[in-house]
């Protein structure tokens, strides 16, 4: 695919045009703001340049994006702050700067470059001027010792250690083994920032006063506080003719940047990956028709797999799922692991309009032949864009291949052959700054020197790439999630999602730090409204939000607590302590990347963001939803979580509420009747003081269950009363299937464990029951009980009632409600367990009734002979 023409270089007047676009049309061109953040880069060093691919003539072959461009690095900078439109203001106090004379002394010197072959992993700011004589070595061992933890077993040293396989775990283990081994002392957030060898032992060394320290050009900005920046010494003429031209422009970069700002080093990365999008060419609008071949990325991941199976459902798609495998029996095999797992069909269907591809999105043309480049590039109807590293802790470096150049690739693939629509899915973390106003859908996104965390960089810089993309004519929809919750039928969640996570400490150690709002949505609703905006051609190009309904902290507080999990609230810093010192007190494997997160500062400044920021708006895909007839947002509550907090207890990643948890709701019980041998008259008198508690709404919903305490009085089985051990109430049990040829449905089931005083255990079953009869004011109050030694069969059998007076009085007058909650919320709760248990019984009630007028109307043609008149 040619940039602009195969022929030569693109026409200065279209370069200019492009550039105009960018700029809003004045300021800087794109070569000048580089120059001015790279000293030497322009006029001086044109082989600099060259090595830039700055000057050098357009290839008649595509850009491989996933090659990086030489490094060119700012002096302290503040690079393109919303997008574009901030970008004129930015290369407007650049020229300013630039009118202004430099003194002599404070020039930075010339000198030509070290080699004419760029180095495409180095990141700017990790050099030191003059590195030690045994640097080399020492990043060989580094190499060496971290090729332990990749599944290759070696890892080149500018390789990053997580793309080639490292995990967080394992990367923990490095960190020690450089120490023990090596006598390296490195902190796991330099790790997890740039984890190539030979960016760890530059700035270890760098950070050890190895490096050589240099002063700051003139046009130095102000630091955080407001306060000059303090100028360095300037390098040794010896010591800069050593370094290389990017390690010269490096210098420039102030040396330890604040926990509130983005790395200048990060920051000069990102604005280098931006300029990639310019060379792609400008493309035709694609045909306004649903898709029937799509490219799908990330199938094998949480929302991927469900967009898959919404595309075979909600269209006449055939897909192409790439797939990161070692051949295509082993894609195959994981993209259906990867459906089982999360509850979702692999079935003969759905295989049979699946084509996995093996391929990987950090590789050039996604690591395909060019013959299947060019095949998809000319049958593709659209490219979905869903495959990314989700890692809160690994910095811009280490992501910047999956998220951002993996995007630009398969932009690069939709502007090939015929034009195509490209459907990011890119994420609300571009909003993630600390204090940004208002999170529209057109809203201008973060500053991206205010982003701090890796993972919002990379979404951003993404998403402002392909705005780009679109000034070329490419159709791009950028999709933003918020937090993706589990499913709301099936339960499935993703256990890396920070929502996930922070849900379950919640649930589990019953605590919740203050926040302003929770941008989430169940993953079957994301998926659903994704794929529609995919298939809807009248959808296509704009930005939408699909984070549903936020919850406020009265939401999830009001939720936890009708589910029976009541927590304190408390400041974001006491419940980070809290929350940490028990998961190191008793570790939870399954939250062990809670734990790293909440031990990075880089994380904690994305958690503090997500925590404080604003609710999201979703005007766009409001409207969307509401024309194309989909189910509208909803709040995101405990009933839609339920089968997730199911789930997520099952896996020993939260604790549901417990019947020796205190009740949540409760009330008394008495009874009064008799009873006798079996078979004999009930002559005995037996009675029972009761009090039936609920320890949350979940019980009810999920068991129709009621815990019970209290005493059983009954002389003929002990002349002492008798304790309830452990008790419960079954509403309507076996969904009220009735009894002794259909004559009794069962409403209410109680099962007591009792012992005596002279610690004999016993045991109690007892039926409510319904009947076709009129006295259903007697029915609801009556208890036909049996009662016996445990592991015997029952010894007395009887009938007892719950007197009328008190009927009302105990049981909906007297019912109590956890002195915890408020007062709106306690007659919340109340209300909710009469009409709950209201509908049961009246549900109860009305089967007998039904049966009996099936019975008497008798519509069958030929009766059964054999049946018994009743």
């Amino acid at each position: 695919m040619p940039e602009v023409n195969e022929t030569g270089p693109a026409p200065a007047d279209q370069r200019a045009t492009a550039e105009a676009i960018e700029r809003g049309g004045i300021g800087l061109s794109v070569t000048d703001l580089l120059a001015r953040v790279a000293p030497g880069a322009e006029g001086a060093h044109p082989a600099a340049r060259d090595e830039a691919g700055l000057s050098q003539p357009v290839a008649s072959a595509a850009p491989e994006f996933s090659q990086p461009v030489a490094s060119v690095v700012a002096e302290p900078l503040r690079p393109v702050a919303h997008d574009e439109a901030e970008l004129s203001q930015l290369v407007a106090r650049d020229e300013a700067e630039l009118s202004q004379p430099v003194a002599p002394e404070e020039a930075q010197p010339s000198h030509p470059p070290a080699s004419t072959h760029p180095e495409p992993a180095a990141v700017p700011g990790d050099e030191p001027t003059p590195a030690p004589r045994d640097e080399p070595a020492l990043v060989a061992a580094v190499a060496a010792l971290a090729g332990r933890y990749v599944p290759a077993g070696h890892l080149p040293p500018d390789a990053d250690f997580f793309d080639a396989g490292g995990t967080s775990v394992h990367a923990v283990e490095l960190v020690a083994a450089l120490e023990a081994d090596l006598g390296l002392t490195i902190d796991l957030d330099e790790v997890f920032a740039d984890a190539r060898p030979a960016s760890l032992v530059r700035r270890a060394t760098r950070a050890a006063g190895v490096a050589t320290a240099v002063r700051l050009p003139a046009a130095q900005t102000t630091t955080e506080t407001g306060t000059p920046a303090p100028a360095l010494p300037v390098p040794s003429p010896t010591a800069t003719a050593t370094a290389t031209a990017t390690a010269t422009a490096t210098a420039a970069v102030t040396a330890t940047p604040s926990d509130a700002v983005a790395r200048p080093e990060d920051l000069a990365q990102i604005l280098s990956d931006l300029s990639l999008a310019d060379r792609l060419p400008f493309v035709g609008a694609p045909e306004p028709t649903p898709p029937r071949r799509v490219l799908l990325t990330g199938a094998t991941g949480f929302l991927g797999s469900h967009m898959l199976l919404d595309l075979l459902r909600h269209s006449d798609a055939y897909v192409y799922c790439l797939v990161r495998a070692a051949d295509e029996e082993a894609a195959l095999a994981r993209l259906g692991e990867a459906l089982k797992g999360y509850a979702l069909p692999w079935s003969s269907e759905v295989r049979r309009r699946v084509t996995v591809l093996t391929g990987d999105i950090r590789e050039p043309r996604l690591g395909l032949p060019d013959d299947l480049w060019d095949r998809l590039a000319g049958e593709l109807d659209s490219v979905v864009s869903v495959a990314a590293a989700v890692d809160f802790l690994r910095g811009y470096p280490s992501l910047r291949a999956s998220n951002v150049l993996g995007a630009l690739t398969l932009a690069e693939l939709a502007a090939s052959g015929r034009p195509k629509p490209l459907h990011h899915i890119s994420s609300v973390a571009v909003f993630n700054e600390v204090g940004i106003p208002s999170m529209g859908e057109d809203d201008p996104l973060a500053h991206i020197d205010r982003l701090v965390a890796g993972y919002d960089q990379s979404k951003w810089a993404a998403e402002v790439a392909l705005r780009r993309a679109r000034d070329h004519g490419l159709v791009v929809t950028a999709l933003r999630p918020g937090g993706i919750g589990g499913h709301t039928r099936t339960g499935a969640y993703n256990p890396q999602d920070l929502s996930s996570g922070l849900l379950s400490a919640f649930a589990r150690y019953r605590t919740v730090p203050a926040f302003r709002h929770l941008n989430a949505a169940p993953v079957d609703w994301v998926s659903r409204v994704a794929v529609a905006a995919i298939c809807e051609p009248d959808a296509w190009g704009f930005d939408y939000h699909l984070t549903g309904v936020p919850n406020t902290l009265d939401d999830v507080v009001r939720d936890m607590a009708l589910g029976g999990m009541h927590v304190r609230v408390s400041d974001w810093e006491e419940w980070r302590a809290g929350t940490l010192a028990r998961l190191e007190a008793e570790p939870v494997p399954e939250l062990g990347f809670l734990t790293r997160v909440l031990r990075s500062p880089t994380a904690l400044k994305l958690c503090e963001a997500t925590l404080t920021g604003p609710a999201a708006t979703a005007d766009r895909t409001d409207a969307l939803v509401e024309a194309l007839g989909l189910p509208p947002a909803a709040r995101y509550d405990a009933r839609a979580q339920l089968k997730t907090f199911e789930r997520l207890a099952g896996d020993g990643l939260a604790r549901l509420p417990h019947k020796d948890d205190q009740p949540y709701l409760w009330f008394s019980e008495t009874t009064e009747g008799g009873v006798g041998p079996v078979g004999a008259a009930p002559d005995g008198p037996c009675s029972m003081a009761l009090t039936l508690s609920v320890a949350s709404m979940h019980q009810l919903v999920t068991e129709r269950r009621v815990d019970v305490r209290g005493e059983v009085t009954c002389p003929a089985a002990h002349p002492a009363p008798l304790t309830v051990a452990r008790g419960d109430v079954w509403v309507r049990p076996e969904d009220g299937i009735p009894h002794r040829h259909g004559l009794r449905h069962p409403l209410l089931r109680y099962r007591l464990e009792l012992t005596d005083a002279d610690g004999g255990r016993w045991w109690l079953e007892g039926y409510k029951y319904a009947r076709a009869r009129r006295d259903l004011w007697r029915q609801t109050r009556t208890l036909t009980v049996e009662l016996g030694r445990e592991g015997r069969p029952a010894s007395l059998a009887g009938e007892v009632v719950v007197p009328a007076d008190t009927y009302v009085r105990d049981q909906i007058d007297g019912i109590r409600v956890d002195p915890r909650l408020t007062g709106r919320e306690k007659r919340a709760a109340k209300l909710t367990w009469l009409a709950w248990f209201g509908l049961e019984m009246g549900r109860g009630l009305a089967g007998p009734f039904a049966r009996a007028a099936a019975d008497l109307l008798d519509l069958r043609r030929t009766p059964n002979p054999t049946e018994n008149h009743r």
